[in-house]
Order: structure tokens, then sequence, then C-alpha cells
């Protein structure tokens, strides 16, 4: 009966030293907002920077990538405004739904925090 009681000792333990680690390394609010703007960036550098005619960009010096780049605080602002926490203690689940304009698809992302990462597990558009 004693190595069960000593594995479930230890087993207690670790498991307590796995909560208050994931606690500690909830990510905040900032953070997340940090890392959604970079990933939207991200998005919109490769799908609509990509679409602009090379002419355009060589007649008029358009640089799209830094014209986004531009627009990060704005970004920040409308997922600010468009997310919503669920502060698990452990854990954090954001959800975002960005609807930008009626001509603009909107899109919503379901984003797990733990141990100072982000995973969207849910990115769809509407």
């Amino acid at each position: 009966m004693k190595i069960v009681s000593i594995v479930a000792y230890a087993g207690t333990a670790a498991l307590i030293a796995l909560g208050i680690a994931m606690a500690s390394t909830n990510p905040s609010r900032t953070e997340y907002e940090e890392y959604a703007a970079q990933r939207l960036n991200e998005y919109i550098k490769e799908q609509g920077c990509s679409k602009t005619p090379k002419l355009l960009d060589n007649l008029i010096k358009f640089d799209c990538k830094k014209l986004i780049d531009s627009f990060n605080p704005q970004i920040k602002q409308v997922i600010n405004a468009s997310t919503q926490q669920h502060d698990y203690l452990l854990f954090s689940v954001y959800e975002t739904d960005l609807q930008i304009n009626s001509l603009i698809p909107s899109y919503k992302f379901e984003t797990v925090a733990a141990f100072d990462n982000f995973f969207t597990y849910k990115a769809e558009k509407q």
C-alpha cells in the first residue's frame, strides 16, 4: 500500500505543479491582441498584396506591405472591440468576430491561450 500512496502523492503534486505553471503562464488579453494583429497582418499581406497589379506598384511606388503595417494600431483596435475573452484561470479562450463592413466578408476565430502560446483552432468565413 505504501507504493500506491507514494504514487498518489507524487501524482497530486505533479498536477498541482502543472496547474501553477498553467496559471502563471496564461497570456494576457494585450498579448492576444498583438498575436491576432500579427496573424491578420500576415494574412492580408499574403492574400491582398499578392492581388495588386505589379504595374500599379511600379507606377506609383506603392508598397502594399508597408501600407498594411501602418494600419497595425487600427487593426489592434478592431480586434479589441470584436473579441470576447473567457478566462478559466489555467487557460483562456478568445472569440473574435471580425465584421468590418458589408462589402468585406466577416470571419470568426477561436483561440486557446496557455503556456504563453496561442492556438487558433477555429477560423471560419461567415
